[in-house]
């Protein structure tokens, strides 16, 4: 496989958002790229850096009308010693692996991922954003591409990376959000792709997630496919709840998205010596723990928000009220210890972090 990597940068930079404080998730992107092609005789070969722009398909192009495609999200940050660092970023490189697999699609070597993720960011150091609570969001993604209709296997790919500076995802703090429990559809289904980071399964969720919103409710909690009695993810993001102290969430699967922030919350409980439960939860369980007293927290988990405080559950038309609708000590603690990590304030004892400059 080729490692090289070709390095042709742009002759009309953009101009960066002036307001760090404010730029919206996905609205605004660096002056470069990653992009790598595959085809069968090749394999992975012409890997470069080269200015952001349009990508060229043909109307034909198989991920058009086959959705055959992947792809990741993770953060570089700045560091208060002005380094650049990237969290976890094999963890991603080795899930979007998971997830070509699942697709039918041809794996890309981690290390060239990685290292592609930190020549991009190096290159495009000026766009890591410097305020509190800012980042630069990466985000790698693989299609399929050439021009051939027909439902089977492309056997081209295209495999890139962009990056786009993000400002706080909380503007005024932790405010925990309003969650739907979803009892007419479903997001994935055993045997499915609901454990691959793939496009269709968004797409999938996007009915119910509208929905949602013009009920006035921020996210959509997603039970299983089959029965729909048992907890699974919400939207983006892994799902956590405190009972009798403990931290209690579900296993990943078939139909649940292997978390790095929902492995990392985990090992930071560990290390502070809090109790955690994999296990599947029904919502039953949720409402009994609720009408107990012994639910005392409930949050989600995942790279945008990090930790997504809940203040409240419905279901059915019943409601669950946490924590006076503030966030929680547990998920504050968890909040607070992990960005630290992310941004050189908390030791990182665990080999998490990647240095880029």
């Amino acid at each position: 496989m080729e490692t090289d990597i070709k390095v042709i940068l742009t002759k009309n930079p953009k101009d960066k958002p002036e307001d760090e404080g404010n730029m919206p998730f996905g609205k605004y992107f660096s002056d470069h790229m990653f992009i790598c092609e595959y085809d069968e005789e090749n394999g992975w070969h012409n890997a470069r850096i080269q200015p952001y722009g349009p990508l060229q398909i043909d109307p034909a192009c198989p991920v058009l009308h086959y959705g055959q495609e992947i792809f990741e999200g993770l953060k570089a940050y700045r560091t208060k010693d002005d380094s650049i660092q990237l969290f976890r970023p094999m963890d991603n490189a080795r899930r979007l692996n998971k997830s070509a697999e699942r697709m039918c699609m041809p794996k890309i070597d981690p290390e060239l991922q990685v290292k592609a993720m930190k020549m991009l960011v190096e290159i495009e150091k000026d766009w890591v954003p410097h305020k509190e609570n800012t980042s630069l969001y990466l985000r790698p993604a693989m299609i399929a591409y050439g021009a051939q209709l027909g439902v089977h296997a492309a056997d081209k790919y295209l495999y890139f990376i962009i990056c786009a500076p993000v400002g706080p995802y909380y503007k005024n703090g932790l405010k925990p959000i309003k969650i739907h429990i979803e009892d007419k559809y479903v997001r994935a289904v055993k045997g499915g792709t609901g454990f691959a980071k793939t496009g269709g399964n968004y797409a999938a969720s996007l009915k119910a997630s509208y929905e949602a919103e013009q009920k006035g409710f921020d996210q959509v909690l997603w039970l299983d496919g089959r029965n729909n009695k048992l907890v699974e993810e919400v939207g983006a993001m892994n799902m956590m709840f405190v009972i009798n102290g403990e931290i209690v969430t579900p296993p990943t699967g078939e139909s649940i998205l292997s978390g790095i922030t929902r492995k990392s919350i985990l090992q930071i409980a560990e290390d502070k010596g809090i109790v955690t439960e994999v296990r599947k939860i029904s919502i039953q369980e949720i409402f009994d723990a609720y009408d107990e007293g012994t639910l005392t927290e409930a949050f989600g988990t995942g790279t945008a928000a990090v930790v997504s405080p809940v203040g409240l559950l419905e279901y059915h038309g019943m409601e669950m009220n946490l924590n006076n609708g503030e966030i929680g000590p547990i998920a504050q603690m968890m909040y607070e210890t992990l960005v630290g990590i992310q941004t050189g304030e908390v030791e990182d004892t665990h080999g998490w972090i990647e240095k880029v400059c």
